[in-house]
């Protein structure tokens, strides 16, 4: 079956207004201070979905095989991403085998070379490929899970990332990941803060529910081992993402400095050979690739037998939030739990408010994907309509 169309899209899928009351907002929309690299400058709020770049739109890409079967992906960053994939990857790959999907993604990752195979192309890279997987899952009638290999467990284990901690007990889950409202440019203020932050968390939780930290790559490495050093009595599973993604030497000195708490890392790093440079040198513990923006899922398993090869564990970020995270968590021996972000409000159950029709959502802190032929996503042909390339530039005013 060969490729008759890619083209990027947007969806308009219906969403019914859920029936229950919150408690309250969201932390995160109501002033729960979340740091990133950004924040280095006092200009820059620490509010997340003010953060310069959080706002830009998701792009949805369609793959359409010749008998009219069309596959959905998704990935980030809006209109430069949207460019990549209508013309660069698009030209590319229509025409060719729908199915040969290491062909195609080899073909993508060796047509950028020359100016980059990382960053927004591979993030442009990513939702092709989910396209292509969940086309692939459809054409031949099976979900994508059984395609990499069947189910290696019943259900899947959750941890929740949220500061509404309460809420997700009430939910039923008993690992939890919180975020950072320290810079490392705050020095001893920020220390003090963190270690606040996480000693409440933990006598919310508990001592014997995971707990886990996300400084968001707004550390530096001297400022993340005062960090660590000062949270160490609070039994954290893991300390994740504390420097940015292209700091691979202090990634080494992080490791060494640190071994009472294992180091996790990877959503904002691009490619095999990024997290194979992490593997080599030992750097982190737990690899968390985010499909969205690490290359798919055709390269997330390719991480992912370079973690297990060397005795590491691969997590997916924000992984059970998606289709494609719960159908690679399913599959995925050395995966032992996936990630479920709340951003919704408490007091109003995860069913009602799911973002992709067919998508199952957690309960009392599992959940078992969709057996449906690809991703399981029922998304209809009528929600579909292309890509206007024409609209960023209109947002600001050059066209």
């Amino acid at each position: 079956m060969k490729i008759k169309q890619i083209r990027v899209v947007s969806l308009d899928i219906p969403l019914t207004p859920p029936k229950s009351k919150p408690w309250r907002p969201v932390a995160y929309k109501i002033g729960s201070p979340r740091a990133f690299p950004m924040n280095y400058y006092p200009e820059f709020t620490f509010e997340y979905h003010k953060t310069p770049g959080s706002a830009t739109p998701d792009v949805w890409v369609q793959v359409i095989a010749e008998d009219g079967t069309f596959g959905l992906g998704v990935c980030s960053y809006g209109e430069p991403v949207a460019a990549l994939i209508d013309y660069h990857y698009a030209p590319l790959l229509e025409g060719r085998d729908a199915l040969a999907t290491e062909l195609l993604n080899d073909l993508m990752w060796r047509s950028v070379q020359n100016y980059g195979a990382s960053g927004l192309a591979t993030v442009a890279r990513s939702g092709i490929d989910l396209a292509l997987w969940d086309l692939k899952g459809k054409l031949l009638d099976v979900p994508v899970y059984s395609l990499l290999g069947g189910p290696c467990r019943d259900k899947i284990p959750l941890y929740a990332t949220c500061d509404d901690l309460d809420w997700c007990q009430e939910l039923g889950f008993k690992a939890f990941k919180v975020s950072n409202p320290a810079h490392y440019r705050m020095g001893l203020d920020g220390v003090n803060m963190a270690e606040e932050l996480i000693a409440k968390s933990r006598e919310q939780v508990g001592p014997d529910a995971e707990l886990m930290y996300n400084p968001v790559s707004s550390f530096n490495v001297e400022f993340a081992i005062r960090v660590a050093d000062r949270l160490r009595p609070y039994g954290l599973r893991w300390f994740e993402e504390p420097l940015i993604s292209g700091d691979l030497e202090g990634y080494v000195e992080l490791k060494k400095a640190i071994n009472w708490v294992p180091i996790a890392t990877g959503e904002h790093h691009h490619g095999r050979q990024e997290y194979r440079q992490l593997v080599e040198r030992r750097a982190a513990d737990i690899l968390q690739p985010d499909m969205r923006w690490s290359g798919g899922l055709t390269e997330t398993m390719k991480i992912y037998t370079i973690a297990e090869s060397a005795g590491l564990i691969t997590i997916p970020h924000t992984g059970a939030g998606t289709p494609w995270g719960q159908h690679f968590a399913i599959a995925a021996p050395e995966s032992p739990m996936a990630e479920y972000w709340i951003g919704t409000d408490p007091g109003i159950p995860l069913d009602e408010v799911c973002p992709i029709p067919g998508m199952p959502m957690p309960k009392d802190g599992y959940v078992t994907p969709s057996d449906a032929p690809g991703f399981g996503m029922e998304i209809k042909s009528e929600w579909i309509s292309p890509w206007d390339h024409t609209a960023a530039a209109r947002a600001r005013g050059i066209a």
